[in-house]
């Protein structure tokens, strides 16, 4: 989570690299067969990347009027990381949090394991693979325009988007007086509330009469909530208005009107890397703790655009208010590095706020309602098969700061002695890029897994089981015995458990990163 393009760059070198290791037997050559379709149409198109004309190994071709380009082509240009498997003729795209998968020949993708539909599927011509360029670069959170009169297709990447946002920003400038943080106090401290469900303890910011932003985490899986002001009056939440769950961003209603002074939310407003920032929230239920720092670093996760910053922020500043000197609602505290000395905390920019609040409608005010926990009350007396789904929708990846950590395989069974056995596998390549440096974030998953699976199946002793498992061509030394197994042909499985977890009230574990 959270990268710009310093993790795009990484990702493709390290993609590269785990070319030795993973299963891709190569990159596609001319023993690749694949049959390019008769209705293709080459026509003389220019492909523009971030400003700048792409040297094509090849022309645009059009496929039922889709256009299609040389894969590398427009793929180096992104800086995205991908592989063509040969045997398979399958391509697989990563760039974030962002995996696609295609098959050569196949009118249908795979996105972040969602299936979707393809106008014109990829092909070969003259040898080389090429993809459909509108779908693929909006999936990588590109634009794509279209100009007719050169003709001329333009890819505009969300960096090079956000650098044109940037420029515009410099170039208008701002007469603005600056403020102090008094001044910020004065102005807004009224405006940021304390918001407490009978599952967690959050912030948010009042944007209207009985309205309230706050973030997606702190309403999910809530059946009852209020709201206090910093007059220490309470009001009861009647529901949820609309969610950006992939913003992590929430509005919700209370019964009664506030009687506070909304914050505007605009698309328009100054952020810049080094600029001054104030956070008002309610840390560890503190409530309007105000803080001050700088902004760090501005990025994207995915379609997540978010404002790095030191301002000090805490558990229950999630859905607190980040304004800039100008007084401008910025962005809303989501999220922390607990144990950093670099006070590494994050906002979700206010923009992406914004885009939520155009979509509520005076129906949706009107039916706001809880959310659909997403577990079960119990599970005692649930099918064995029931329980492995639930373990393979509920959690079966986690996002952690270095991307999503999936967990595959899941298996349920009751042992000899009774015991509920959990098991499944983490993603090989995240564990061996990223499990040391995210080892806190997955033992917080897996605690969180523990006190779930106790409060659904509290008369149960239950052991989940997380393991690591790679297939090599060569067999990995200094490990245990039990831990490699010869499939023949020279090749052998590396498997053991990076989180073995056991529970019944308490709870034991063991954790391998």
């Amino acid at each position: 989570m959270m990268k710009g393009s310093c993790y795009k760059a990484l990702a493709v070198s390290m993609l590269a690299a785990s070319l030795l290791l993973s299963p891709f037997s190569s990159l596609v050559g001319s023993g690749a067969a694949a049959a390019a379709s008769s209705t293709a149409k080459k026509e003389d198109i220019q492909l523009w990347i971030d400003g700048e004309a792409v040297s094509l190994s090849g022309p645009i071709v059009k496929e039922n009027g889709v256009a299609l380009a040389p894969m590398a082509d427009l793929l180096n240009s992104l800086d995205v990381a991908y592989v063509l498997e040969s045997k398979t003729n399958t391509i697989i795209i990563r760039d974030g949090s962002t995996t696609l998968t295609m098959a050569i020949g196949k009118k249908e993708a795979i996105v972040n394991g969602k299936t979707l539909a393809l106008e014109a599927s990829a092909a070969l011509y003259n040898k080389l693979p090429y993809i459909p360029v509108r779908f693929v670069a909006e999936q990588l959170d590109a634009a794509v325009e279209w100009d007719a009169a050169a003709p001329k297709i333009h890819v505009k990447s969300w960096l090079y988007q956000e650098y044109e946002l940037y420029t515009e920003a410099m170039e208008e400038g701002t007469s603005k007086a600056k403020l102090t943080a008094t001044d910020i106090v004065d102005l807004y401290d009224r405006s940021v509330v304390m918001i407490s469900t009978n599952r967690a303890l959050g912030s948010g910011i009042v944007i209207g009469e009985d309205l309230v932003l706050t973030n997606y985490h702190v309403m999910e899986d809530a059946t009852s909530a209020t709201v206090q002001s910093i007059y220490e009056d309470e009001y009861a939440v009647k529901g949820v208005v609309a969610t950006d769950k992939d913003a992590d961003l929430a509005i919700i209603r209370t019964e009664e009107p506030l009687e506070l002074e909304p914050i505007e939310l605009s698309y328009g407003y100054q952020a810049r890397k080094g600029d001054r920032v104030y956070a008002i929230g309610s840390p560890l239920g503190i409530q309007n703790t105000v803080s001050t720092g700088l902004i760090s670093n501005l990025g994207y996760d995915g379609d997540m655009s978010y404002i790095q910053t030191n301002a000090q922020t805490d558990h229950g500043s999630s859905g607190g208010a980040l304004f800039n000197e100008y007084g401008e609602l910025i962005g809303i505290i989501y999220a922390g590095i607990d144990g950093s000395y670099a006070d590494l905390n994050f906002a979700i920019s206010a923009f992406q706020a914004a885009m939520l609040y155009d979509t509520v409608t005076p129906d949706m005010v009107r039916k706001a309602a809880f959310l659909t926990p997403s577990l079960p009350d119990t599970l005692v007396g649930a099918p064995l098969e029931d329980i492995r789904k639930l373990m393979e929708k509920e959690f079966g990846s986690v996002q952690t700061l270095e991307g999503v950590a999936s967990f595959t395989n899941w298996e349920a069974r009751r042992d000899a002695e009774g015991w509920l056995m959990l098991t499944a596998n983490i993603d090989p390549l995240y564990y061996l890029y990223y499990g040391e440096a995210t080892a806190g974030e997955l033992r917080l998953w897996a605690v969180n897994l523990a006190m779930e699976l106790n409060r659904m199946l509290p008369d149960d002793h239950i052991q989940v089981v997380i393991s690591f498992e790679r297939d090599y061509e060569f067999r990995p030394r200094d490990l245990k015995a039990s831990e490699v197994t010869s499939l023949g042909d020279g090749r052998w499985r590396v498997r053991y458990p990076v989180i073995n977890m056991q529970l019944k009230n308490q709870l034991y574990m063991e954790t391998r990163f």
